[in-house]
């Protein structure tokens, strides 16, 4: 992208943000996580998102490349960029690594539960850098990464949070107003507190009735899962379920495929505890209801 249109990017309001509308696919950010990134493909904008004084405010935008490929990978060499939900897991100092990466670079979790259940391939998904000689970069430029102007990157460096910082990447950015987000919101929070209380209680009826028929985990189909589940889970003493740090998402790829990311600790009544982060993907049905299609964690 010319220099003079990067600029005047930058200056451009935030669409859908000015007049009341919010982005759909941000349901809800807790404290933990105050800031999102959603790349959007289609304008080669990758955006930045905070939370600012209680409201979810667009604070920037920046020019990007994705991959040769364009977007949704599906294999392993495809040099497409892929579309979905996915977390920084750790930052690279790429000073050892070849010239494209540029300044820094955050590698993404790709591919996600979902993606394994779809049968998708492929490793090395990053937000990096440029090449400092390469000069101009067109949108599409890469084996299947994000690509940011170093001075951008090394700007947005300190929000990236390994572990914490989701970045979506979608297509075109969809807008909703906060009455809509805020019912599918709480929908869904209901539906992962249900979840969390069944669990609690020891009702493994209700605990399992919430996966849906086409869950798979691990290589197991629903039947095989739920009974590892009735032999391990449902045999435990559970004294107490806590769910905090709960993150609210909506896929930006599949119509109707929610992300809920949690910090989940359960006590045993010996006293023992299990404290770990959580992801289960759920399902809007037609009816509204909310099933679990996949789950990972971390």
């Amino acid at each position: 992208m010319p220099r003079l249109s990067l600029y005047l990017l930058l200056l451009l309001p935030m669409n859908g943000m000015a007049d009341g509308r919010v982005p759909a696919w941000l349901l809800r950010l807790p404290d933990s996580t105050p800031t999102v990134f959603v790349a959007e493909t289609s304008t080669s904008t990758f955006h930045r998102f905070d939370v600012v004084d209680g409201a979810l405010t667009g604070t920037r935008r920046d020019y990007m490349s994705i991959g040769k490929g364009g977007t949704g990978k599906e294999r392993a060499g495809d040099r497409r960029t892929p579309l979905g939900i996915y977390f920084v897991t750790e930052q690279l100092q790429t000073a050892r690594m070849h010239e494209k990466y540029g300044a820094t670079a955050f590698p993404l979790d790709y591919p996600n539960a979902r993606d394994r259940q779809l049968g998708r391939t492929g490793d090395g998904i990053w937000v990096h850098g440029v090449d400092r000689n390469g000069g101009a970069r067109p949108e599409l430029d890469t084996d299947g990464c994000i690509a940011l102007p170093n001075e951008q990157l090394l700007e947005l460096e300190d929000s990236f949070r390994p572990n914490v910082t989701p970045v979506l990447i979608g297509k075109e950015i969809a807008w909703t107003d906060a009455a809509t987000r805020d019912e599918i919101g709480a929908s869904l929070e209901s539906a992962v507190l249900r979840w969390a209380s069944a669990l609690e209680q020891g009702d493994m009826v209700e605990y399992l009735n919430a996966y849906d028929d086409t869950f798979e985990h691990r290589g197991l189909n629903r039947d095989e899962w739920s009974a590892l589940r009735l032999q391990t889970v449902g045999e435990r003493a559970i004294a107490a379920v806590a769910l905090s740090e709960l993150l609210l998402l909506a896929d930006p790829a599949e119509d109707g495929l929610y992300l809920s990311r949690f910090r989940l600790v359960i006590t045993e009544e010996d006293g023992r505890e299990v404290n770990a982060m959580r992801r289960l993907y759920w399902r809007r049905t037609e009816g509204g209801a909310f099933r679990i299609v996949a789950a990972d964690s971390g």
